[in-house]
């Protein structure tokens, strides 16, 4: 029976601020900088967005945990027309704060080869109204925000000229989102007139941040909280976070299971059990930023990636080791250490094949240290993930590196899938993606 994956702590006291003195936390917040909220991805500003024929504020159809959930969408329409005739919705992903949708127009319609239109203009010019849908708190619970994915859904059928049916997905979370919202609708007996749902590097079984860069998000937060905005641990803590991360956890000093600490992962799990697990009318399409040959990235596990040695401060942050009992992957010290951090039964997720995240990187940069570039980029979506490979989203880290090539229909909840070439950022647009995403949409 396989062992649960766990994280274990060792501190001096009840909590790793409080066996520090004042000028050792001062070093330490000192050290690891202030790069305000950790991990959240900065707007894309290069490149210019088309302006939208109308724009659409909208209101979540009902609350979640007493949320209501808002957003807005920007609706461009192919040339020549008023209204929508053929709607493809493009929900956004995972972030902090409000969706920026000028700049998803600028990521997902920037040119991947000289001299061939963005997916987006690709989009319009074979008549595919295209629908860009935003949430106001990306980092909210999936099901508050597939709440205004379905408002968006209600408001495009009522503006839709004809009966042509309609293509909908996401980004990232955004897949997610879709997914449960068309998923609630069958369950609840609402026509949703969707024949395609995509899903664009979406973690049908859950997405991966290093546990250290985790507890150093919230010890930061902690010793030097901020006075002018959200904590650097905010979107770590977030709703979304706790339910699409395979391991999370709670805060710097916690001991106990990874992959089971949030309740609110279980709560969307049962949630989309009860609804259906996917919406079953419409053709699923997923794409994957990572390769499907089993390779991933290739830092090796239990390297230090974070090694800042100054003065009397010893801080070290590792690469996610592979397995085994108790192996460390941080540590910071004073002469002795002072707090101590170790995983078991945890997987190499880091070097897996998969949509990457420049999380050390970013941290890296933050602190002022120089790290090797095959550091700054780890797996964030793992290619089975992305993929939706068909089994339990707890108990699925064995398959990491499955040949996703040799993989049979009943393998995967998707009905077609597409890898990239190999494994490249997260949301990452490509020839490979692109050719095969517009082929399956021109094939209807």
């Amino acid at each position: 029976m396989a062992q649960e994956p766990r994280i274990d702590v060792e501190i001096n006291a009840r909590t790793v601020e409080s066996s520090l003195a004042p000028e050792q936390i001062q070093s330490i917040a000192s050290a690891l900088g202030d790069p305000g909220v950790w991990f959240a991805t900065p707007p894309v500003r290069e490149g210019e967005a088309a302006r939208p024929d109308a724009v659409w504020e909208l209101v979540a159809d009902r609350p979640h945990r007493g949320h209501v959930a808002t957003g807005r969408a920007h609706v461009h329409l192919a040339a020549g027309r008023a209204a929508p005739v053929r709607p493809l919705i493009f929900a956004d992903g995972f972030n902090y704060g409000p969706s920026d949708l000028a700049g998803m127009w600028r990521h997902f319609n920037a040119p991947y080869e000289p001299g061939v239109p963005g997916l987006l203009d690709q989009l319009l010019a074979m008549g595919i109204d295209v629908v860009l849908l935003g949430f106001d708190q990306r980092q909210a619970y999936v099901q508050a925000n597939a709440g205004v994915v379905i408002t968006c859904l209600l408001r495009t059928l009522a503006e839709r000229r004809g009966d042509a049916p309609l293509t909908v997905g996401g980004v990232g979370s955004g897949g997610m989102i879709v997914r449960y919202a068309l998923a609630r609708m069958e369950s609840e007996g609402l026509d949703h007139q969707t024949d395609k749902y995509f899903s664009y590097d979406t973690p049908h079984l859950g997405a991966w941040i290093p546990l250290v860069l985790q507890q150093l998000a919230y010890l930061h937060e902690t010793i030097q909280p901020r006075r002018d905005g959200a904590g650097q641990a905010e979107l770590i803590r977030s709703p979304a976070a706790q339910q699409l991360l395979w391991g999370w956890v709670p805060g710097t000093s916690y001991s106990g299971p990874v992959t089971t600490s949030s309740p609110l992962r279980k709560e969307l799990l049962d949630d989309l059990h009860r609804v259906g697990w996917f919406p079953m009318r419409p053709y699923k399409l997923g794409l994957a930023n990572g390769a499907g040959d089993g390779r991933g990235p290739d830092p090796r596990p239990g390297t230090p990636v974070l090694d800042l040695d100054e003065g009397p401060l010893r801080l070290v942050a590792r690469v996610q080791p592979d397995m085994g009992e108790l192996r460390n992957v941080g540590a910071i010290g004073f002469g002795e250490p002072v707090w101590t951090s170790a995983t078991s039964h945890v997987a190499a997720f880091d070097g897996a094949p998969g949509g990457t995240l420049d999380a050390f990187g970013r941290v890296a940069d933050a602190m002022g240290l120089a790290i090797q570039d095959r550091f700054r980029g780890t797996c964030f979506v793992p290619s089975v993930s992305a993929v939706a490979l068909a089994g339990d989203p707890v108990a699925w880290q064995a398959e990491l590196h499955a040949d996703l090539g040799e993989l049979q229909k009943d393998e995967t909840f998707l009905d077609a899938f597409r890898c990239d070439t190999g494994n490249r950022p997260h949301g990452a647009v490509s020839k490979t993606l692109v050719e095969w995403f517009v082929d399956q949409l021109a094939g209807w």
